[in-house]
């Protein structure tokens, strides 16, 4: 039987689930810039069938919205319509599968799938070391890192769609590009296989993840608050140098900020709210588009309501 704190009426079935079921949850709590307003309804399933049996529960007409480990979302200040399911508990299996394959579940982190891969002696997958969120989020936008892209790997995926039925789709069905992938409409990731291979005893994956793991805290803000890299890189040019260009390294608006370390990093200086730093995205925007007649698109994604 479903956990659930004190809600009002609740517009879904609730008696076949087994998860725990939250109502007004902060998302700041989620997400890794430590911002966001409260999700209608907030749900950590139990385990996969869980998950598939709420999307049997939920009416058709409910926004839903997936979170992992909450990097790479601005959730506004208003707060979350709808209901927000959260990965990174129930979808947490990751094993060997014989050749190279490696099942893994959405809320699985990247830095988990590239640990337990060179653990057991494939190579290939080091890169998601430097991927800061969920293996489902780095799916979802075919994340990447160090010259290395996650559909590049992929076998195949397990979707669910909104009637909770379950589809494999292999890789070839898929069209993905840099930072974006084409998913069947309303259907929703629960894992992915990917093909490494094989590496010895995975001595040298070690030392790579080593190495691109130092060479990550010496180029990028990893010890404040925030998301990952802001916008997608320019055609045949890097969203930082755009932003040092236009001279907005360090900029500040309350109490977000373009990183010094990384101008394509903003960082919650303290208590930053999620309009600062989507203010911030606006302006870099803006100023891209009038003084250098280039267009800035965001890497992470924005959800949710506007206070104003």
């Amino acid at each position: 039987m479903m956990a659930a704190q004190d809600f009002p009426t609740v517009p879904f079935a609730t008696d076949s689930l087994r998860g725990e079921l939250r109502f007004d949850e902060p998302m700041f709590r989620h997400t890794s810039w430590r911002v966001g307003g409260k999700a209608d309804y907030f749900y950590v399933p139990a385990d996969r069938q869980d998950v598939i049996e709420l999307m049997r529960c939920l009416p058709q007409n409910l926004p839903i919205y997936w979170v992992g480990l909450g990097s790479n979302l601005l959730v506004r200040d208003g707060g979350v319509d709808g209901i927000v399911i959260k990965t990174s508990k129930a979808l947490s299996t990751i094993t060997l599968e014989g050749d190279g394959n490696i099942y893994i579940e959405a809320g699985v982190s990247c830095a988990k799938v590239a640990r337990t891969s060179t653990q057991n002696n494939l190579t290939g997958g080091e890169f998601l070391a430097g991927v800061p969120g969920s293996f489902g989020g780095a799916l979802a936008m075919n994340a990447g890192a160090f010259g290395g892209e996650t559909w590049s790997l992929v076998e195949s995926v397990d979707c669910v769609d909104r009637s909770g039925s379950c589809k494999t789709i292999h890789s070839s069905e898929i069209n993905f590009s840099y930072r974006h992938v084409e998913l069947p409409k309303n259907s929703y990731l629960l894992s992915g296989v990917l093909k490494l291979e094989s590496a010895g005893d995975g001595q040298d994956g070690k030392e790579k993840i080593k190495d691109l793991l130092a060479k990550r805290s010496a180029s990028q803000p990893i010890q404040s608050a925030n998301a990952g890299s802001v916008f997608k890189n320019p055609r045949g040019d890097y969203a930082a140098r755009v932003i040092e260009a236009l001279g907005l390294k360090g900029y500040v608006i309350g109490d977000a900020c373009f990183s010094d370390v990384h101008s394509n990093f903003i960082i919650n200086k303290g208590n930053c709210s999620a309009q600062d730093i989507e203010s911030l995205i606006l302006l870099a925007q803006k100023e891209a588009e009038d003084k250098l007649g280039l267009t800035l698109e965001p890497e992470v994604r924005v959800i949710g309501r506007s206070l104003r």
